[in-house]
């Protein structure tokens, strides 16, 4: 974990340092919707304060314009971003989350055909369970990652934590392997990312047979952000244990401590607002304005980024592990 950590806000001025760290792209997360059809106990996808009384992926041509603005300003020639003092990259991804991006069907499919059309490199990130061989046929070929949460490989478990739908039933792991490997085969060039939050429920579990069973390219480790809720929030040593325990995969993980995951996102609410997390907001958010109201750089300037982090999120340096 970096000491000299800088932090980024977009209405400071800055002299560029003499070398600009760089990754290969640029990450933008879009949760889409707060909807999902699971109801895991410590969820953070909940926003508050809504400025407007539907999501925006709702109306195309507000999905559209929003999609532009972002890719505008973040694209990688764009030189009045202020970003670009801090970080360098050559290419923008759109990341798709949630709540579960996958319940919005053939609206999903239409969002991920103009971010494609806008220029975004595109992935998503889903809980599997309505990632159907059909599903999978159609927006696997937008797709340069796919990224599935799954944080336990016992029915038990999962039923504690809500990672089931209402009618009890829970997610078939071989199914989804099968369905992985129909994505890959249907776009070859496709990455698979594996998210684990560990949490009260699941910190003692041995997940290596679940990871053997999906093979991703990445595992992301995370610790429960107490957010919403901290009642499955879990210490220093036993965060400590879980990924000791799983160090046979330690070339493909990537592990976020709390601090970590403070202000080294690009995040955007259903409502199309910036927000951002640190450990000062108890309960909540930071919000900017709505971007298709004030523009990304008016949005963005009201946001704390810490690059640095988000550099070494892509370096192996986040928790000191990869």
């Amino acid at each position: 974990m970096r000491t000299n950590i800088l932090i980024f806000s977009a209405n400071r001025s800055a002299t560029p340092p003499a070398k600009v760290p760089a990754v290969y792209e640029l990450t933008i997360n879009w949760h889409v919707t707060e909807a999902c059809n699971y109801s895991c106990q410590y969820c953070y996808a909940k926003w508050k304060d809504y400025p407007n009384p539907r999501e925006l992926f709702h109306d195309r041509r507000r999905t559209r314009d929003l999609l532009n603005e972002l890719f505008r300003y973040f694209h990688p020639t764009n030189t009045n971003n202020p970003l670009r003092e801090e970080l360098s990259w050559k290419t923008v991804r759109l990341n798709l989350a949630g709540g579960e991006p996958s319940i919005l069907g053939n609206r999903l499919l239409d969002i991920a055909e103009i971010a494609r059309e806008v220029g975004f490199q595109l992935s998503i990130i889903s809980n599997g369970s309505r990632l159907t061989r059909s599903m999978i046929k159609e927006i696997a070929p937008h797709l340069t990652c796919l990224g599935i949460s799954l944080d336990s490989a016992n029915p038990t478990t999962n039923m504690e934590i809500g990672r089931a739908l209402r009618s009890g039933k829970l997610l078939d792991p071989q199914e989804l392997a099968g369905n992985i490997r129909l994505a890959l085969k249907i776009n070859p060039r496709l990455t698979v990312k594996l998210n684990t939050v560990v949490n009260l429920l699941n910190v003692g579990e041995d997940l290596s047979g679940l990871v053997q069973e999906i093979r991703p390219q990445r595992w992301k480790i995370l610790r429960m952000l107490p957010i919403v809720d901290a009642s499955l929030a879990i210490s220093d040593e036993e965060f400590a244990a879980f990924v000791q325990r799983h160090r046979a995969f330690q070339s493909v993980q990537c592990v976020e401590d709390n601090r970590d995951m403070c202000e080294s996102y690009l995040m955007i609410d259903p409502f199309g607002r910036f927000f951002q997390n640190h450990p000062s907001l108890a309960g909540g958010y930071l919000y900017s304005d709505p971007i298709l109201s004030v523009g990304a750089h008016a949005a963005f300037s009201k946001m704390a980024f810490n690059s640095a982090s988000f550099q070494s999120r892509y370096t192996g340096e986040l928790g000191g592990t990869q």
